[in-house]
């Protein structure tokens, strides 16, 4: 599994690597690590080589790229030329994961390894310094965890910018091999519906490899802080969905920062009425901390969100993270909606729609 931070990095090849702050280089610092499980425990190695001319000569070969070999490539490139491959080969998903208050990197760790197990999907964390204050607790550790995400807002659009730049990349480069066999194939024949059809068909085949995003928790509101930068790449055409889980972040407004996202299918906003964390989150101290996303159905307004109640779904109860755990094990539909949401498809064909509140109902 690779994971990308903005946590510092100590030295050994252990979980206890990753740091409870930011990098002392600034918190908009990223790394990338490799995890790898043996004999039931993480075995962490640092991606930060730099390629050589023939390595990135060798990956522009096998995923028909036109990179210069003379500039400065590193270890990302090759990262993301092994997730597209592995994505294709296996016909996964991928689903980039922001994790919410008081995770360290074994929260973060397990909540990934399970979302691959459950829904079939290739899962990148990204993985902020949320710790919960170290040694404060309650509020203080809460207002904590706040502040951190606010200050990983620009690492994580440099992680956003990142992934856009290399799957634009990867898919354009897939399309241009497909559009050159065509036009091989039909080089000495003069039939434009056919070599139409045949590239559409391809590319069709080819281009299957979506990319979606689950923030849960108060990923949602580093999420939101990340918009609120003059120049973001989070508001771009990055994702196939964007699924905003159990969002602790502010009911009132959140129309005026979430639709500035674009995406290629739905933006999707899950909501449990009953979310005992968001109840507890509610209630602390200071003027801006209102009714959160994730478990209030009023004021639903956002041009572009689809809004998901799953208040009443059996197992759901009073549970924050119904994404995983014994709320999908034991409730096939939950899953099957969830299925459908990390991997770029849309659900709300499926299920009623409440017009006076504009949400759909998981029953």
């Amino acid at each position: 599994m690779y994971v990308v931070t903005n946590r510092v990095i100590g030295k050994g090849r252990t979980t206890k690597v990753f740091g409870h702050t930011p990098s002392p280089a600034g918190p908009n610092e990223l790394r990338m690590l490799e995890l790898n499980k043996v004999n039931n425990k993480w075995k962490v190695f640092e991606i930060d080589n730099k390629l050589t001319q023939e390595q990135v000569s060798q990956l522009n070969k096998e995923h028909h790229l036109n990179f210069d070999i003379k500039a400065d490539w590193y270890g990302s490139l090759q990262v993301a030329c092994n997730v597209f491959k592995r994505a294709k080969v296996e016909n996964k998903a991928v689903l980039f994961f922001v994790h919410g208050y008081n995770n360290d990197i074994d929260d973060v760790l397990k909540a990934a390894t399970e979302l691959e197990a459950l829904y079939k999907v290739i899962v990148v964390p990204f993985t902020w310094p949320a710790n919960g204050g170290g040694a404060i607790s309650g509020t203080a550790s809460y207002l904590s965890d706040k502040a951190d995400a606010r200050a990983s807002s620009g690492a994580f659009n440099r992680f956003v910018e990142k992934i856009q730049f290399f799957h634009t990349a990867l898919s354009d480069a897939n399309v241009k091999s497909i559009r050159q066999s065509v036009q091989q194939k039909y080089k000495d024949k003069d039939n434009p519906m056919a070599a139409a059809a045949l590239y559409s068909n391809l590319v069709d085949k080819a281009c299957k490899v979506k990319i979606n995003l689950l923030c849960h928790s108060m990923g949602n509101y580093l999420l939101k802080h990340s918009l609120m930068t003059s120049d973001n790449a989070t508001s771009e055409l990055v994702f196939d969905n964007i699924n905003l889980v159990a969002a602790d972040t502010n009911n009132k407004n959140h129309a005026n920062w979430l639709d500035k996202i674009d995406v290629r299918n739905r933006i999707h906003v899950v909501i449990n009425e009953n979310d005992a964390a968001l109840k507890a989150s509610r209630v602390k101290p200071g003027k801006e901390q209102r009714a959160r996303l994730g478990h209030y159905l009023k004021s639903l307004n956002s041009e572009h969100a689809v809004y998901i109640d799953v208040t009443e779904a059996h197992e759901v109860d009073s549970e924050h993270s119904y994404y995983k755990g014994s709320a999908v094990k034991n409730n096939a539909d939950l899953k099957a909606l969830f299925n459908d949401l990390f991997t770029g498809y849309s659900v709300e064909k499926r299920l009623p729609y409440f017009a006076a509140n504009n949400y759909f109902k998981l029953e």
